[in-house]
């Protein structure tokens, strides 16, 4: 199989002029580097955190999710080592832009908002603490950055490269596909309070959910029980990797290995986060 693309953490293989394998690899990256140690059953978590909401919004919006079963897989990935950590996926014109939804303030959100109170262009309300619910979702795309940080835009920007008519499809859909889920999630213990999608165009010029979805690596997950508007969250995502490697002056550019416990937290995150939202034991 001809692999198209690898990145921080999916594998992309060209099975045919049409279709796709995806396959998600136990790399972490923080700060745009991809860390010396994997953490074992992370790309199965992702791949079926993304398989359940593909599932959970299939009624309100086409995705490009063909199979994640190991028998209808081409010959070469039927195999123990795609399992769980596959799909088979339809090719789509992908956008270029990624297509941020914020529901708190948080992140560079909030860095923003201090230094001018608005969020890539957005006026917001004046008086709101860090981590602070927004008064409703807000649509905060970016680019797509080869090498290096994605930048983010405008709404008039996003106009600029895929045409008003797609840009405010995107926009509601993006908008409805957090809010839902969302919701959901608050039934289970989690706060979703930003996350990010992509979407393409299929043969008919149909917009497609592809990529992942509302995953931890995707996402940030606050759980309900110890939020608090005033600071940042504790998460079920990768910011605990983050926070140890701010905390101990990780040097990137000579990146040692990650202590086992670091690893073995993280890993339970992940997992923590899949069991709760799914209801099922991984």
């Amino acid at each position: 199989m001809k692999k198209i693309s690898s990145g921080k953490v999916r594998e992309i293989y060209e099975v045919d002029d049409d279709k796709l394998m995806l396959v998600v690899s136990d790399r972490i990256s923080a700060f745009d580097v991809i860390l010396p140690n994997e953490v074992p059953d992370k790309g199965k978590v992702l791949n079926k955190i993304s398989e359940f909401w593909f599932d959970y919004t299939k009624d309100f919006v086409k995705n490009h999710v063909i199979s994640t079963n190991l028998s209808e897989f081409p010959e070469e990935f039927q195999k123990e080592e795609f399992k769980d950590r596959s799909m088979l996926v339809k090719k789509l014109k992908m956008l270029p832009i990624e297509c941020i939804v914020r529901g708190y303030i948080t992140g560079s959100g909030w860095k923003s908002y201090k230094e001018n109170g608005t969020v890539c262009g957005i006026k917001l309300p004046e008086g709101l603490q860090e981590s602070e619910k927004l008064p409703e979702p807000i649509f905060t795309p970016s680019t797509k950055a080869a090498e290096g940080h994605d930048e983010n835009i405008s709404f008039e920007q996003t106009v600029e490269l895929i045409g008003e008519d797609l840009a405010n499809k995107v926009k509601n859909v993006a908008i409805e596909i957090y809010s839902k889920c969302a919701e959901y999630a608050a039934t289970k213990g989690i706060i979703i309070a930003d996350t990010k999608f992509e979407f393409g165009l299929d043969e008919n010029g149909d917009l497609v959910l592809g990529d992942e979805v509302l995953t931890p690596d995707s996402s940030r997950f606050w759980p309900a029980s110890t939020y608090e508007v005033g600071h940042g969250q504790k998460s079920f995502d990768k910011q605990y990797m983050r926070d140890w490697l701010k905390q101990t002056n990780w040097d990137a550019s000579n990146p040692t290995p990650i202590p086992d416990d670091v690893i073995n937290t993280t890993r339970a995150k992940y997992i923590e986060a899949y069991e709760r939202l799914t209801g099922k034991k991984f």
